[in-house]
């Protein structure tokens, strides 16, 4: 084994393997290492920071890099060991001969790094670490599944509907962790065993840094991966939205009720199939005869107009024969070419192609954007696929396998620099999905096609803090979820404003889903165009009555009140990174208590939020942390460090003020 420098990096040969170690931003370093001649010399979603010089020490068996709170040791073995001033915080995990530096057992002949070759000339790859007992996870991006810790959970880094790979973990162990790496993989977070795996790459690489406090460590993560944008302010307020406005006039209709029933709406929403095929990438001239006039009617009473967009082609479309020559869709490894069935023989977009992105952007600015649509919905983005054999599908840039979870962050890239080389005031996009560093690119993330039912509530509270933390600020669901049954049920109705409560205290108050039973007769007897496809029933707040009205108006009122205060957390998200909504050991990692809490958080360092997430619930318990506390609807204060139980009425849902007291 050999020990060296090199550009202020600490360099470590052995074998075939180089191993290099460097600072890259404050308190932070980055790990590659490779069996090949050299490194790749991409570094993804990274940026460049400023030139940190650290601390390299080669005297004895052991070599040590010191950049700031955070030291890496390399032993004998070449088994990496990282401190936190002075304190261990994570170590390879090693059994094998040879100075392993465990006293485990040392037999199994396991290593740390395992490059394993695979058809295609690359690695699969595997990056082992100890596992802690004591020590909780967070981050990671969103799966649905009923936890915010991800202590003894395995994730697929994989993207699906409703299902976000943005791996970055935040360790309460004082650490955060980004595996710098867009190919499909997984995570586990075993109690005997923490374990990245990458099934396609040419090299490992992960970023770690080591920070006071968990804000802390995100500010240094976000700083180096990307920050949002500032949100305009006029987008805060209601989206409109339902599956699916089918014309022109519905979409006129529904804006004018609005309009005479003096119910402000920011953004109205128009969802998919208004086009004749999937990768026209155009209104349906048939049902939408007079976009602009649209438009202007929308923009006159306050609205943006967002129109939603696949990166799916159909065989049948004007485009599809042109892009595949081009050389613009994605490819597939074996049997047919296609990649997506759903109301067509469809392939995706290859985003990884730049010219295909612009191809896409150009297309969708001449019929959406110069026709007056302000926004976009990029929906589908994962890509979905008919089926998720990631191992079939290929790219200008390389293979799904090794590349293909960066694909819906290239499609927001390819919106966000269209829209800001035409001008646009509204750099917004809705996404369902993203990566890493997705925030850059103005993206509002939301959580897919979701069940409409109280499980699927309690759990998005928890995918949408840990979305936060894994450095996506911009993150909403479909109030009352996605797929619903009946939509004139009452424990639907139930469920529809508890969620609507809720998500006025979110990053966006979205009304969307498709609401059955699916028994609308279709505009058409043909099988494309924008008339023939089922549409769900009304979605807008008179659609489930007169009471239910009332409180849902009630709440947008005070959304509308709350729009100062989340003007300044999107401010504080756009400098720092920070989240606007916050697990609650954000604001309080001193307080145990705070750690494990599931269904609250902190919407910004002021307002303490508990929904309502079970069906029927009239009174939950809440956590009050230290201090004095004042409930925001009423004005009674509380003292902390204790738990209450409150009541929840159907109009009504738990939220505290941090009390300020006077000077």
């Amino acid at each position: 084994m050999k020990f060296y420098t090199e550009e202020n990096a600490l360099i470590v040969h052995s074998g075939h393997e180089t191993l290099r170690i460097e600072p890259w931003g404050q308190d932070s370093l980055r790990v590659r290492a490779t069996l090949n001649p050299e490194l790749e010399p991409g570094d993804w979603i990274l940026t460049r920071p400023e030139a940190a010089r650290a601390d390299i020490d080669l005297e004895g068996p052991v070599a040590r890099i010191t950049n700031g709170h955070l030291q890496a040791r390399v032993g004998e073995a070449g088994v990496l060991t990282f401190y936190k001033d002075g304190r261990q915080i994570l170590h390879e995990f090693r059994r094998n001969y040879n100075g392993s530096e465990t006293e485990q057992s040392i037999a199994l002949k396991i290593d740390p790094r395992e490059f394993k070759g695979i058809l295609g000339g690359h690695w699969r790859l595997t990056a082992r670490f100890d596992s802690d007992d004591s020590e909780h996870f967070y981050g990671m991006g969103q799966y649905q599944q009923p936890y915010i810790d991800l202590k003894g959970c395995i994730l697929d880094l994989g993207q699906r509907n409703s299902q976000i790979s943005v791996p970055f973990v935040l360790s309460s162990s004082g650490y955060g962790l980004l595996w710098n790496n867009p190919s499909i993989g997984r995570a586990s977070f075993a109690r005997n065993l923490t374990e990245f795996t990458s099934d396609c790459t040419k090299q490992l690489d992960y970023w770690i840094c080591a920070a006071q406090t968990p804000k802390d460590i995100i500010r240094t993560y976000t700083g180096l991966t990307g920050r949002a944008p500032m949100m305009p302010e006029h987008l805060l307020g209601l989206w409109q939205c339902k599956l699916r406005y089918r014309t022109q006039e519905e979409v006129l209709e529904v804006a004018r009720r609005y309009h005479e029933l003096n119910i402000p709406v920011d953004v109205i929403v128009i969802d998919f199939f208004h086009w004749t095929r999937q990768g026209d990438w155009s209104f349906d001239p048939e049902y939408w005869p007079d976009v602009k006039g649209m438009c202007d009617e929308l923009h006159s009473y306050g609205m943006k107009v967002m129109v939603s967009v696949w990166p799916t082609v159909d065989k049948k479309s004007s485009r599809f024969w042109e892009m595949k020559e081009l050389g613009y869709l994605m490819q597939t490894e074996q049997g047919s070419f296609q990649t997506y069935d759903f109301q067509g023989d469809c392939a995706e977009v290859d985003v990884f192609n730049p010219e295909a992105r612009k191809y896409f952007w150009n297309a969708c600015r001449e019929n959406y954007y110069d026709k007056g649509i302000d926004m976009f919905w990029l929906d589908n983005i994962e890509p979905d696929l008919a089926v998720y054999d990631y191992q079939n599908f290929r790219y200008y840039g390389g293979t799904h396998l090794e590349i293909g979870n960066l694909y819906p962050q290239l499609v927001a890239k390819a919106f966000h620099d269209g829209l800001k080389e035409a001008g646009s005031k509204d750099l917004c996009l809705l996404c369902r999905c993203g990566w890493a560093g997705n925030a850059r690119y103005g993206t509002l993330i939301w959580s897919g096609d979701i069940q409409s039912n109280f499980r699927t509530l309690e759990t998005q509270v928890m995918q949408g803090l840990n979305m936060g933390i894994a450095g996506i600020p911009w993150w909403t669901t479909d109030i009352g979820g996605f797929m619903t049954d009946d939509y004139h049920d009452p424990a639907f109705i139930e469920l529809l404003l508890r969620w609507f409560a809720w998500a006025v205290f979110t990053p966006v108050l979205r009304m969307h889903g498709t609401r059955g039973p699916l028994d609308i007769e279709p505009l058409s007897d043909k099988d494309y165009g924008g008339g023939y496809l089922y549409t769900g029933h009304d979605n807008e707040l008179w659609s489930y009555g007169p009471e239910a009205m009332e409180i849902m108006k009630k709440f947008l009122k005070i959304r509308l009140e709350l729009k100062p205060y989340l003007t300044e957390l999107y401010r504080e998200a756009s400098e720092t990174g920070l989240p606007l909504m916050r697990a609650m050991m954000l604001e309080f990692p001193e307080d145990e208590q705070c750690w494990p809490l599931t269904d609250q958080y902190m919407l910004g360092s002021r307002l303490l939020v508990a929904p309502v997430v079970h069906q029927n619930q009239t009174e939950r318990s809440v956590y009050l942390p230290e201090g004095t506390w004042r409930d925001y609807f009423d004005g009674t204060l509380y003292q902390g460090s204790r738990t209450i139980t409150v009541k929840t009425p159907i109009d009504r849902i738990p939220v505290f003020e941090k009390h300020q007291s006077a000077c």
